[in-house]
């Protein structure tokens, strides 16, 4: 190996190491969140509304963050993301073990601090993918290969963060768990001020206006009818699985007399399918149709294993379900990415990465508050049912779209 080529192997071993400890860590909060909430409240609707205030301020401050990252650098804003994320996280367990955050009475104090923690966690997270680009270009690995190691990463590492947080919440407690999504912030923090360089970026400052900046970020996204169609799906799904890891699981699974141990391991072998599958896109890259991997890959990933917790199926039966779903969603993400980063020109890869990410996780604040909503209203048995043909129907019917024919064209944007 040449002088050269070591900075660029470290820039992308540096990535997605940092990436998948970001991962793996918010991936142990999503189970001691909800775990907290609903064992010391037993209220769905409480659960849910805790979703909602981390994710509805990290929605909105990604989607604003992109012209930071363009400006800026997404190294900066990684690193002061990380930082401020965790620094607000590892209050939680701090003000719990001082007695000072009792549930119910001090829910309002649990919102303001899960909400401060994704206001800053939003931009943090688009700029690392804002990196990809740039550390591809650097490392001579082609786009596609990145991008579906970057997803084989961050599957791996949710299926680690999942077992890790369910192991967790059963021996040490919800709240004291998440202690380790707040060191996993900070690891992630250290290592990208470390290891990444500072990549040019190709924003200027003749620009104009952070808000002109933005506005062609969102010009770029109405203009693509192809991206469009895939965000309004990814949004509608994206909302469900927020109903369903955030409130439907946990109840379905306290409810039935289980413990959080099965959270975590229906989350490792689901996880461990999407390993398994994201590692056969990455080396099958360009073999395969792409609109076939995606749609078939969508219709696996959801309607069974909400519909196998909806009618009461056996315990290996819900297990095997969520295999099922893993092996289906790992040959998405490689897929997404790649065609974003091939239609977005280069200079506005922070603002309409950015965007597109917010408008994608739009629907998981409300997707928390639905999914309580719902278990309130109907029951848990009725509202998986409910969600699981919704995931179907809505991962089915934009496909036929005539726009999604473009997914097996390998067009490309001229990066002007």
């Amino acid at each position: 190996m040449s002088a050269h080529a070591r900075p660029s192997r470290r820039s992308l071993y540096g990535m997605l190491f940092a990436s998948s400890v970001s991962i793996a860590g918010t991936r142990v909060s999503t189970i001691a969140l909800p775990w907290l909430v609903y064992s010391e409240t037993e209220s769905a609707s409480l659960t849910g509304v805790v979703l909602a205030a981390e994710m509805a301020p990290y929605v909105i401050s990604k989607a604003l963050g992109g012209p930071l990252v363009d400006r800026r650098g997404p190294r900066a804003i990684s690193v002061a993301g990380d930082l401020l994320s965790g620094a607000f996280l590892a209050l939680i367990p701090i003000l719990y073990a001082a007695g000072q955050l009792a549930l119910p009475d001090r829910i309002p104090l649990l919102l303001a601090l899960v909400a401060l923690a994704g206001v800053f966690r939003g931009p943090g997270d688009g700029a690392r993918n804002a990196m990809i680009p740039a550390v591809a270009d650097a490392s001579g690995v082609p786009l596609e290969r990145i991008t579906g190691l970057d997803s084989t990463i961050d599957r791996a590492s949710g299926l680690l963060g999942a077992g890790i947080g369910g192991l967790l919440v059963g021996a040490f407690g919800a709240a004291q768990t998440v202690a380790v999504t707040a060191g996993a912030s900070f690891v992630s923090a250290l290592v990208v001020a470390l290891v990444i360089p500072r990549f040019a970026h190709a924003d200027s400052d003749d620009e104009g206006s952070y808000l002109a900046r933005l506005r062609t970020g969102a010009s770029f996204l109405r203009q693509d009818r192809l991206l469009r169609s895939i965000l309004a799906m990814i949004t509608v799904t994206n909302l469900l699985e927020a109903a369903y890891i955030s409130v439907m699981l946990p109840v379905w699974v306290h409810d039935n007399g289980h413990g959080p141990q099965l959270i975590g391991l229906l989350g490792i072998l689901f996880g461990g399918a999407a390993v398994g599958s994201s590692l056969i896109a990455t080396t099958m890259a360009g073999r395969f149709s792409r609109r076939t991997a995606y749609l078939l890959g969508f219709s696996l990933a959801g309607a069974p294993r909400y519909l196998a917790l909806a009618f009461g199926a056996p315990l290996w039966l819900i297990i095997g379900s969520n295999v099922v779903a893993g092996f289906g969603i790992g040959f998405i993400n490689p897929t997404i990415n790649a065609i974003f980063f091939e239609r977005v020109p280069r200079p506005i890869i922070g603002r309409v990465g950015s965007l597109a990410d917010a408008l994608a996780w739009a629907g998981l604040p409300v997707g928390g508050a639905v999914g309580g909503a719902a278990v309130a209203a109907i029951g848990i048995a009725p509202a998986l049912g409910f969600a699981g043909v919704a995931y179907l129907v809505s991962t089915t019917v934009p496909g036929m779209r005539p726009e999604w024919r473009d997914l097996d064209r390998g067009f490309r944007h001229a990066d002007t």
